[in-house]
């Protein structure tokens, strides 16, 4: 039997919060949310009663850190990149899961480390995917890739990017 999902405003009603908070929350990771194939957000009711309980504050993130240089001479890039993102998640108290690496062109699809990521998402065994820059998991299409994840909630941090991403809406109604 699948949990139930509550609309928004449902919620909203049950966490005493405006929609707009609900909707920070879900982007910021701090409630979980099932996207549906119509593309309403519904929450699931074990998060309602994780919050209203007050257990909120104590939920960890689980992280997987992605690193990715296009060849094997960049090894110690690959090494740096690792390193930073490791003592990041440190700092920002997440925990990490598993770190993926791949010497490979972003162009790539059969990338290991990247399929590995996506059981990750699909399995929903983390909660944020942490990489340096969007160029580190794919060359091109970020924003497909950010949508996708975003469906079975895990959020992607890209440390060093300022460009913002696109978001679902913009990128499937234009």
């Amino acid at each position: 039997m699948s949990e139930r999902l509550l609309p928004p405003r449902e919620a909203c009603r049950r966490l005493g919060i405006h929609f707009v908070t609900l909707k920070r929350w879900i982007y910021s990771g701090k409630i979980r949310a099932v996207r549906t194939p119509s593309g309403r957000w519904m929450i699931p009711e074990s998060e309602i009663e994780r919050i209203v309980s007050g257990k909120a504050e104590t939920r960890e993130t689980k992280a997987v850190i992605y690193a990715r240089v296009s060849s094997s001479d960049q090894k110690a890039d690959l090494e740096r990149q690792i390193q930073y993102l490791t003592q990041y998640c440190l700092a920002k108290g997440y925990r990490v899961v598993d770190v993926l690496s791949d010497v490979a062109s972003g162009l790539r699809a059969d990338r290991k480390g990247l399929l590995k990521l996506f059981d990750y998402v699909v399995n929903r065994q983390v909660d944020v995917v942490v990489v340096t820059h969007r160029d580190r998991l794919t060359r091109f299409g970020f924003e497909y890739l950010d949508y996708f994840f975003r469906q079975f909630g895990i959020r992607v941090e890209t440390v060093y990017d300022e460009a913002p991403v696109m978001s679902a809406r913009s990128l499937w109604r234009t």
